[in-house]
Formats: C-alpha cells, sequence, structure tokens
C-alpha cells in the first residue's frame, strides 16, 4: 500500500486531497502547522503530523516520523492582495517563505528517500493566476510562479533518478477558505488611487456566471499526477484554469 504525505492539510484542498486519497485506500500523511484530529475520519491509514514548512526543524521532524512515502503532495499556501505601492514587505517575505521557500525545503528533505529507491512523485500545487498578469496579487503570482520555475528545474535534475514530478495549477475556488484565510493580508482596497482596480477585481471574482475551480478538480488533477506515470507535467485544475491555459 503507497504512501503519500500532503502538506497544508488544515482546510482547503489539502483537507480535502487527504480524504480522497484515504477514500482510494492510500496510507496518508495529513500535515498541519496546528494539527487536528477532528477534521479526517479516523482511520489506521491516517497519520496527522506538525509540520510548519517555514521551520527547517519541523520540517525534519515531520519527514522522519513519516518514514518512506511514495509521493510528496506540496500544498501548503498562504494569500495576500494589495497594490505593489502599499505591500508590506513583511507580509512579502512571509508569502515567499511559505509558498516558495516551504515548497522547496520539504522538497529537498525527501529527495535523498526518493532518489535512493528510484521512484518517487512530487505534486507541486501552484495557481492558475501565473498564467497571465491580475492586479493586486503580483506578490502572491511571484511567490507561485517562482515555484513554477523551480518544478522545471527540478524534474530536469531528478527524473534520471526515475523521480517524477508534477505541477498542478487550480483556479479559483470560492468553495474553499483561502480567500477567508488571507484576509489579514489583504491591504490597499479602500485606497483612493486603487479603489475601482480593486472594485473592479472583486466583482470579477464574486461573479457567480463565471467558471471556477471545485475541489473535485484539484483532487482528480493531483490523483493524476501521483498515480499516472504519463500524466503531463502542468496539470489544469478547474474550468476557469483550463480556461485560461487555453487563451
Amino acid at each position: 500500500m503507497k504512501t503519500v504525505l500532503i502538506t497544508g492539510c488544515s482546510s482547503g484542498f489539502g483537507l480535502e486531497m487527504a480524504r480522497y486519497f484515504l477514500e482510494r485506500d492510500w496510507n496518508v500523511v495529513a500535515t498541519m502547522r496546528s494539527p487536528r484530529t477532528d477534521l479526517l475520519p479516523a482511520s489506521d491509514r491516517l497519520r496527522i503530523l506538525p509540520l510548519d514548512v517555514t521551520n527547517e526543524a519541523s520540517i525534519r521532524q515531520a519527514i522522519e516520523a513519516a518514514g518512506p512515502i511514495d509521493a510528496l503532495v506540496n500544498n501548503a499556501g498562504i494569500g495576500t492582495a494589495a497594490p505593489v505601492e502599499l505591500l508590506s514587505m513583511d507580509t512579502v517575505r512571509d508569502v515567499f517563505e511559505t509558498n516558495t521557500f516551504g515548497t522547496m525545503a520539504v522538497t529537498q528533505a525527501v529527495l535523498p528517500q526518493f532518489r535512493q529507491r528510484k521512484a518517487g512523485v512530487v505534486v507541486n500545487v501552484t495557481s492558475s493566476v501565473t498564467l497571465k498578469p491580475l492586479p493586486l496579487v503580483s506578490a502572491y503570482r511571484a511567490s507561485k510562479a517562482a515555484v513554477n520555475s523551480f518544478t522545471e528545474t527540478l524534474a530536469a535534475e531528478v527524473a534520471t533518478f526515475g523521480i517524477r514530478t508534477h505541477i498542478v495549477l487550480p483556479g479559483r475556488a470560492p468553495d474553499t477558505r483561502f480567500g477567508e484565510n488571507g484576509h489579514g493580508r489583504m491591504h490597499g482596497f479602500d485606497h483612493e488611487a486603487y479603489a475601482p482596480i480593486a472594485q473592479q477585481l472583486m466583482a470579477s471574482l464574486t461573479d457567480a456566471s463565471a467558471p471556477i475551480t471545485k475541489v473535485e478538480d484539484v483532487n482528480e488533477a493531483v490523483w493524476h499526477a501521483v498515480t499516472d506515470a504519463h500524466a503531463p507535467f502542468r496539470i489544469y485544475a478547474g474550468a476557469d484554469a483550463k480556461a485560461w491555459a487555453a487563451e
């Protein structure tokens, strides 16, 4: 029976991925910064481990506790939105620490076991906002675009060891708490110079007629990446993400 380690499982995509893999008889190591045992059904195939992807010691302890794994899904991430002029550089650093450096650090920690076994899959969940420019999300977009580039180079390095790498790019997912969780890192929407841009962006994000990404779309994309040796390097998850990719 194979084992997947998923980061960022306290809510949203990560929580639903963990549930999805459990339902398909995988062993699941669900990691969270603050572990909770009431989020997923009890199972002898489930382990919930603490993991702060911005902390080197936490990463080392989690990977050691997890033991051998067959797949890593780097899903942990945080959002932010603000005009570039009004960005807090502390917030930018926090976003990159989690979204970019955290992904790189956790990947680095699992590569030795994958290389030694000549098998393993790394799936990095980024975002369809990397496909075209949008106002107010420069820091978030940059952090995810960096992961895309990192994963491309990683693929070139580790394919010879039998390690597969993939990027899953979801679109807007209003059914998750991602926007709510990032609310404290949203600034400048009421600034007189940028309010019209913010209003236009919010109108597009709340358009009920626009295509969206559902958690099922992301579950299926990640499952495809992990289980299908012929899966493409980039997998677009959600009707909106697929539409942007086709532009």
